[in-house]
């Protein structure tokens, strides 16, 4: 398989595992939450901070859980003002560190800075996603090919499963140099493993019923909202009247219906529209399995019908014209979430921008009810201009944002009251890394239960249920026969020992082998040995300094 080289590819190809764990710390002032819920990680969650150490905070609790990945990482086109910020020692990365990645002809290791950047990103993002995920990666001409070899890579060539073409923009440049209006952009999709696919053209003929009895046979129910706002699609945006009631029902503002005025009418003379029953709720559309059963096309590799003008004009009317450069529409990662996931299931977006993905989940749900939840991560600042207004990206536009579109909000274009969608987030900021530099403790000590989910995971590489320790008994959990102890007090004056005490508890464990996290060993290796058959197999891991790298 060719694979692709770049400037500092040895150093970054194993960063992933030299950065260390950081403790993630709430903010319930910014966190969404009904009253009497504490902050926690179960939930939807929004994270400000660098999306390296964030990705690798979230590997204790998240690896292996996430449905679907979506990410709109920099395009690189030399305009968007990036900052390569990652903290490699190597003397080749000192003079890259906290400088605005240029053009061309001003930056000759620009591409080399893009690669070293995502590549120990991709490979975290692979470690938390699903082994039957999916991940969407958004990109242009300019990195496109690299981004393809390292996701052949990272992933595997078998892993592939489509190079989508998005039509992002509505109208031609005019401004073209070239002659040629580039209207695309692309979207690169890969599983975790060789035998995933999107759901189109396959079909659960579970989801099909027939609770009423229609002689059409069996049946469910879709969305009928569209994709495009009013003023693209004004022949969209009109009332459908339920027959008998006359109840009306209207579109959101940023959508519109599916179909145009005459076919909707047809549809609901046919008894195809089902009616909800409560006035706030959405009109939903019966299709019938038959009828699908000789002609049902995949998922489209062409999107066409929603455009990065339609973004900027959704979170114009959100948070005020201007708050955000380009963002993409709701209603895009609505179209690809559809395809890769459905109830509960968990996305991640670790180039959250806007919070683009969070209203898009949220939208679904609304929907069809799914539960799914996401996971956000921004920095506050990613480029000059954040520093230069003082603005944090993540708390003032991404996790406000979300926080209207849960609540409510005033359209800021129409005046018009737009209905809360209902949900909740945490949100969180990084905190100090969990062990300190060069595997010290540290000043500030980490907490009993972040240090246990930590060796836990590092050791087994599954997540621990803070439920079943027992910080007592030192006993954190069990996974293959073996019990897993953490000898520890972060506010005891001296180190927890492995002493007599603690062998008589390991005595009274069945499981033949015991892993005992403490930061003194008391009792000489040639007795561990001779006890044995008494005790089991025993593996001490000192403090910080035998903490292992995940």
């Amino acid at each position: 398989m060719p694979v692709l080289n770049f400037k500092g590819k040895t150093a970054v190809e194993n960063f992933h595992h030299a950065v260390p764990h950081y403790v993630l710390e709430f903010d319930p002032a910014l966190s969404e939450l009904p009253k009497g819920r504490k902050p926690s990680l179960d939930g939807n969650l929004i994270i400000e901070g660098d999306n390296l150490l964030a990705l690798k905070a979230l590997l204790p609790t998240h690896a292996g859980k996430v449905k679907c990945i979506y990410i709109d990482p920099p395009y690189n086109t030399g305009n968007e003002g990036w900052i390569y910020n990652d903290n490699l020692t190597q003397p080749q990365f000192k003079e890259w560190i906290g400088r605005v990645v240029g053009k061309e002809g001003e930056d000759a290791c620009r591409h080399d800075k893009w690669c070293c950047m995502m590549y120990p990103r991709l490979r975290v993002l692979r470690d938390l996603l699903r082994e039957d995920g999916v991940i969407f990666v958004s990109v242009d001409d300019i990195e496109c090919a690299r981004l393809k070899l390292m996701l052949d890579e990272v992933f595997g060539e078998d892993a592939f499963v489509a190079n989508l073409i998005w039509k992002a923009r509505q109208f031609p440049d005019a401004r073209a140099t070239t002659g040629v209006s580039t209207d695309h952009e692309y979207i690169l999709v890969y599983g975790r493993g060789g035998d995933t696919r999107l759901r189109g053209g396959e079909r659960d003929k579970s989801k099909y019923s027939n609770p009423d009895g229609d002689p059409r046979g069996d049946w469910m129910s879709r969305s009928i909202l569209g994709l495009a706002d009013a003023s693209a699609r004004p022949n969209l945006h009109y009332p459908i009247t339920e027959p008998g009631s006359g109840r009306e029902f209207h579109p959101p503002p940023d959508t519109g219906w599916r179909y145009q005025r005459s076919k909707m009418r047809e549809k609901v003379a046919d008894g195809r529209i089902l009616f909800p029953a409560r006035a706030s709720g959405r009109p939903r559309e019966k299709v019938f399995l038959e009828e699908l059963e000789t002609a049902f096309p995949g998922f489209p590799s062409i999107i066409d019908d929603v455009y990065t003008a339609h973004g900027t004009a959704e979170v114009g009317r959100i948070l005020g014209n201007g708050a955000f450069p380009f963002p993409k529409p709701s209603a895009l990662i609505r179209l690809l979430l559809a395809q890769a996931t459905s109830g509960g299931d968990l996305v991640l977006d670790s180039f959250a921008g806007s919070g683009t993905t969070a209203h898009a989940v949220l939208a679904l749900n609304a929907e069809d009810e799914g539960g799914r939840r996401f996971i956000l991560v921004q920095m506050a600042r990613e480029n000059e201009a954040d520093s230069a207004e003082d603005r944090n990206v993540c708390a003032s536009i991404a996790a406000e944002r979300v926080r209207r579109v849960i609540s409510g909000y005033a359209d800021r274009k129409s005046g018009t009251q737009v209905p809360p969608m209902g949900g909740s987030f945490t949100y969180a900021r990084l905190g100090p890394p969990l062990l300190g530099d060069h595997r010290n403790w540290g000043e500030t000590l980490p907490s009993y239960e972040d240090l246990a989910k930590y060796v836990f995971f590092t050791d087994t590489g599954t997540h621990l249920d803070p439920k079943r320790m027992k910080p007592k008994s030192g006993k954190i959990g069990e996974h293959a026969e073996t019990s897993y102890y953490l000898l520890y007090d972060p506010g005891a004056k001296e180190g927890a020992a492995l002493d007599q005490r603690v062998l008589d508890t390991l005595a009274k464990d069945k499981n033949p082998r015991k892993v005992v996290y403490c930061e003194k060993v008391w009792v000489h290796r040639e007795d561990l040995l001779s006890m044995r058959s008494e005790i089991g197999e025993v593996r001490t891991m000192q403090l910080p300094f035998q903490v292992r790298g995940s």
